[in-house]
């Protein structure tokens, strides 16, 4: 089974190099079935923490609709407050309702062309990341 993207759907510019490391980290991870109906992708630099950082925690997931894959959403956590920190959504990339929120910032529509700008240069840097191979825990929750 391969994961065939609606691009249609992707309403930002995601880029092929991202579409094919989630394929790829699938295959690697065996969760590629045709009963599958989402999958959830967790990055996790599991020496991160509010007191000493490190690469932010990122959340990506795909669903399939009619035998095509789309983004749900793409979320960037970090921590936040003080004394007690928590994760909490920095960047949300959410394209099932057109929006893209910031923290501290009102949402705005996807298709914005700040949004877009900002996101290829996350999505870059995500790239230039897991290719260092920052992200030392990466899990799929799969759904049927």
């Amino acid at each position: 089974m391969n994961l065939t993207f609606n691009v249609e759907r992707l309403l930002l510019p995601i880029s092929v190099d991202l579409q094919d490391k989630l394929i790829q980290i699938a295959k690697q991870q065996n969760k590629l079935t045709p009963s599958i109906c989402a999958l959830t992708f967790n990055f996790r630099d599991s020496s991160y923490s509010a007191e000493s950082g490190g690469w932010h925690p990122v959340e990506i997931r795909i669903e399939q609709e009619s035998g095509q894959w789309h983004f749900n959403y793409i979320t960037d956590f970090s921590y936040v407050g003080y004394p007690y920190p928590e994760l909490a959504k920095e960047v949300n990339f959410d394209f099932d309702n057109g929006l893209a929120t910031f923290m501290f910032m009102p949402p705005q529509s996807i298709s914005e062309v700040d949004v877009m700008d900002f996101y290829q240069v996350w999505e870059m840097n995500f790239l230039a990341y897991a290719e260092m191979e920052v992200f030392d825990e990466i899990k799929i929750a799969a759904e049927s």
